[in-house]
């Protein structure tokens, strides 16, 4: 009779001490990593010639995943692998993406640092439950514990790494046995940051509105529509531009220096270094309005051009940051402040591209408060069901018609 409620109490206790230690392990790398990232921006903002070493970052990328015998790195999509069918993920994906990540940073390609956190922090925990001898279906929770870690380290989001870890991995599944230990890593990852001195991301809304209107309510309509085909645009911008790359300079090396070299011809055509890095400083300007025209659209080009040709770093910021610039620019067209766009703009955009719904209402809560929640949930919903069956990761699975109470187990496209 009381075997049971004594063995959930035993593997809560295990849980609660591996998810302990897999927040303070992945969370201190978190923090190094942030300061890593924070470092090379400021360097390469106050020597902006560095751009013109990008080329040969992208070389150093590609020789350091050679000489590990990673030629055929599928980054993040191996994470979600590992998750849902265990297979083991390499420890030398940890050290290779960190590396590469501040190389990407260092010299001006346009990246963020989400996916390197998602591959850091799962990576390491995998390994580490692998080490201790876990069975398969533990170490899918310890990696997700890895994930959850490293993502609130990075972003101070603890609740949104939770609920990501769980629900990107296969949308219509959400994996409930990880919630106990990916929580306790999640709020340990973000304690470390916070405590370490690394302000958690967050934005200030001004004239949001903060009570139910049927006129926001039809703005949003139309804005969310324009994030969902913005969200689907990026998506296939990153494998189209990839599989180009791939046509046109099959080998690696001569992709990075060509995509190097291109990122480079832009920046100086454009006279400005807004498209380089990871850019949360135009994401904050576009709180206040200061928008370029198409800003959106040449984040999404610059973005497309240095991940498809091999330097490393992850989307989900530059995603952050076509969403806030869109939703900020055309805020006026429908008579919202340009910080209450750019916030929506951000849900839109990030629920479109992961197919997350549920993680996208709550990192706007994070980002923005929760006044304004019923509306996030609505431009997270007309995103989620109108972006399709696109997503950033291929190997995402979608078990659950958008438009259809049906199954359909597809891959996202």
């Amino acid at each position: 009779m009381w075997e049971k409620p004594f063995q959930q109490f035993r593997i809560f206790g295990a849980w609660v001490f591996f998810g302990c230690v897999i927040g303070v392990i992945v969370g201190l790398i978190g923090v190094l990593f942030h300061f890593g990232i924070e470092f090379v921006t400021e360097y390469r903002i106050n020597h902006p010639w560095m751009i013109l070493l990008l080329p040969f970052g992208g070389l150093g990328i590609v020789f350091f995943y050679h000489l590990e015998g990673m030629d055929k790195d599928k980054g993040t999509n191996f994470i979600l692998i590992s998750v849902r069918t265990n297979e083991k993920v390499t420890l030398k994906m940890a050290p290779l993406i960190f590396i590469s990540t501040i190389i990407t940073h260092l010299f001006g390609g346009s990246s963020g640092r989400e996916g390197a956190a998602i591959q850091l922090g799962g990576s390491i925990a995998g390994n580490f439950g692998r080490m201790l001898e876990l069975d398969e279906k533990e170490e899918r929770i310890m990696t997700m514990c890895g994930m959850s870690a490293a993502f609130a380290a990075l972003f101070g989001t603890p609740v949104t790494s939770v609920i990501f870890a769980m629900e990107v991995i296969t949308v219509g599944v959400m994996h409930y046995s990880a919630i106990v230990p990916c929580t306790i890593a999640a709020l340990i990852g973000a304690g470390l940051s916070d405590y370490c001195g690394i302000t958690p991301t967050s934005f200030v809304l001004t004239n949001a509105p903060e009570h139910i209107s049927f006129a926001v309510c039809i703005s949003i309509l139309f804005l969310s529509v324009g994030g969902a085909v913005l969200s689907i645009l990026f998506c296939v911008a990153m494998k189209k531009t990839s599989a180009l790359y791939c046509k046109y300079f099959p080998n690696p090396y001569k992709r990075a220096f060509a995509g190097g070299c291109i990122i480079i011809v832009l920046t100086y055509l454009l006279g400005t270094g807004d498209y380089n890095g990871a850019g949360m400083d135009v994401i904050e300007k576009a709180f206040y309005g200061e928008t370029a025209y198409g800003a959106f659209l040449w984040k999404i080009l610059f973005t497309a051009i240095t991940l498809g040709a091999g330097f490393k770093g992850g989307e989900i910021v530059p995603v952050l940051f076509v969403g806030a610039t869109f939703g900020a620019s055309i805020s006026s067209l429908f008579g919202i402040s340009p910080s209450f766009g750019a916030a929506l703009g951000m849900g839109a955009l990030f629920c479109g591209v992961t197919n997350c719904p549920l993680s996208a209402i709550i990192l706007c809560v994070e980002l923005f408060g929760g006044k304004q929640i019923p509306y996030y949930a609505f431009v997270c919903a007309i995103s989620y069901m109108l972006s399709g069956y696109y997503g950033l990761y291929s190997e995402q699975k979608i078990m659950y018609s958008k438009v259809k109470p049906e199954f359909i187990n597809k891959n996202a496209e």
